[in-house]
């Protein structure tokens, strides 16, 4: 009986690689004198943001009562009308019995928000699965376009591809917002949201051609021989088997499209790159956010990638 070469050898070897190339970038920095601030971080991910409460008019405090961390003050003015503030206890600026002027400053109300870096990683999500959905869309129409005997729609299609996939995406953004965007008076985000979803859209209408052709023709003619129509065949038979054999270039479409939308940042959509590098001129912290960038782009991919390889195993299950 073959017996199995034991693996653990090759994971130290990994182990050893990862190790030196963090020593190796830990060495580069030192070299450049360069201080690392990881404390700074945390706060661009989320901080407690501070609500200053004012008084609303000449008032007179005269109640302050004390409820754990926070105080509530009561103000009444001249008319007798009452302002009751709630402001964190060690923040308060008052005492009972003082007088207070129309826009002082009682005390702060503490609650946490997200950070800048979050708020980017927000948009960049919501980009990318806007933009994915109509690219899935427009480039499934399109493949089709492409394999369909109609002289113009094969001449349409066969253009649009070609000249989306032959223009760099940047240019794309800008000839959409500066151009079109212009003429049609459309928003930043709806400007980068079409540039990148015909630009997936193109991508995504070769792999859909391809996929659908790589399927024999026995497979469409055995259809056609039970009695469906061209586009039952094309749905309920072609498609699907089709499907099976393209998902690992249409998740490595998308995964590429989540990078892609950091381009945006050109029409001043504030994505996840572009809050990163706004983060740096106030944080003075240029490799610790980068650092963070990357590892939230790989908080994205990552999970789509394993989902798109789990679903991978699973259709070819049903095989």
């Amino acid at each position: 009986m073959k017996q199995k070469k034991a693996q653990w050898p090759w994971h130290l070897l990994t182990v050893v690689v990862l190790v030196g190339l963090a020593g190796a970038l830990y060495y580069a920095t030192s070299l450049m004198s360069y201080e690392w601030r990881w404390n700074r971080v945390p706060q661009y991910f989320a901080y407690q943001a501070e609500e200053a409460q004012r008084a609303a008019d000449i008032s007179t405090v005269v109640e302050l009562v004390r409820k754990g961390d926070v105080a509530e003050v009561t103000l009444r003015n001249d008319a007798g009308s009452v302002q009751t503030l709630t402001v964190a206890d060690n923040s308060l600026k008052v005492a009972r019995g003082d007088d207070v002027a129309e826009g002082d400053v009682i005390g702060v109300n503490r609650h946490w928000a997200l950070g800048p870096l979050m708020w980017g990683l927000w948009t960049t999500l919501w980009l990318s699965v806007v933009s994915g959905i109509l690219g899935l869309a427009i480039g499934l129409a399109t493949g089709l376009c492409r394999l369909s005997k109609n002289p113009t729609l094969r001449d349409l299609s066969t253009i649009y591809v070609e000249l989306v996939r032959g223009t760099p995406l940047l240019v794309q953004i800008f000839i959409f917002y500066f151009f079109i965007g212009t003429v049609l008076n459309l928003s930043r985000e709806f400007a980068g949201i079409a540039a990148l979803s015909l630009f997936t859209g193109a991508y995504v209408a070769e792999i859909v051609r391809a996929g659908v052709q790589s399927i024999t023709r026995g497979q469409n003619e055995a259809a056609r021989s039970l009695g469906l129509s061209a586009s039952q065949a094309m749905r309920h038979v072609v498609l699907p088997q089709a499907f099976k054999r393209v998902l690992p270039p249409l998740a490595g479409q998308f995964i590429s499209l989540v990078k892609d939308t950091s381009l945006v940042s050109v029409i001043a959509i504030t994505e996840l790159l572009k809050s990163g590098r706004e983060v740096i001129t106030t944080s003075f912290s240029p490799f610790e956010i980068l650092f963070c960038v990357a590892g939230l782009y790989l908080l994205i991919n990552l999970p789509l990638s394993k989902m798109a390889s789990r679903l991978e195993r699973r259709l070819a299950q049903s095989d």
